[in-house]
């Protein structure tokens, strides 16, 4: 088997599934723990919510021991439904909340006006 690193994004089988996340093996081999925060950047409220015991998907390597053959697994960037491709994510600004906070009245106003005006 090759050696597995750190990144790679290699495709297991989910074998168990808790409340903080999801049990996978590799060729019955090595295995991982999905952790919840390692799922998605939203909220979880189930983890079968994304994978069930029996799927076969992908996941990417966040950190890999070849003593104990245990693997810290992650979904949350990758397509781990059909092709195991990272997925891209929209970039955050810079400006954070300030667009919000300089247009919120005017907003606010303007629908004010928008319902009155219906009177």
């Amino acid at each position: 088997m090759n050696q597995i690193k750190e990144k790679d994004i290699i495709k297991v089988k989910i074998t168990g599934i808790q409340k903080y996340g999801a049990f996978a093996t590799l060729n019955n081999d090595y295995n991982g723990l999905i952790h919840i925060s390692e799922i998605s950047y939203g909220f979880v409220k189930s983890i079968n919510d994304f994978v069930n015991v029996g799927d076969n998907i992908y996941a990417e390597v966040v950190d890999i021991d070849d003593t104990s053959k245990q693997m810290k697994l992650s979904i949350k960037d990758i397509d781990y439904k059909r092709s195991g491709e990272k997925l891209k994510r929209m970039a955050e600004t810079k400006n954070g909340f300030e667009p919000l906070k300089n247009n919120l009245e005017p907003w606010i106003n303007q629908k004010i006006k928008e319902i009155t005006d219906k009177f």
